[in-house]
């Protein structure tokens, strides 16, 4: 998988709603209404990332928090799976 530059990443990052791009890395926050909720939400998180195979970095905090950090590892930087995979996060947080 071929590392994206900079502004490829930054033309194409307004269509990923909530997340940001920063240190070669996309980072977003989730807010859910329970702990149960937010630890659900990372399960499916897992579902999907094992589906195409590619892994976030998963915090949960604050109790219904949770925070993901995407990146390619194997290129330090973003490629198509990270843009994949946040869309598809962000339509699992969008259907609860």
């Amino acid at each position: 998988m071929n590392k994206l530059d900079e502004k490829s990443i930054s033309e194409r990052l307004p269509s990923l709603k909530g997340w940001s791009f920063d240190n070669n890395k996309f980072i977003r926050n989730f807010k859910l209404d329970s702990f149960s909720d937010a630890v659900a939400f990372v399960v499916k998180i897992a579902i999907e990332s094992e589906k195409i195979d590619h892994h976030p970095d998963i915090r949960l905090f604050g109790w219904n928090n949770v925070e993901v950090t995407l990146q390619t590892h194997s290129v330090n930087g973003i490629t198509e799976n990270d843009f994949k995979l946040a869309n598809s996060i962000n339509i699992l947080y969008s259907h609860g």
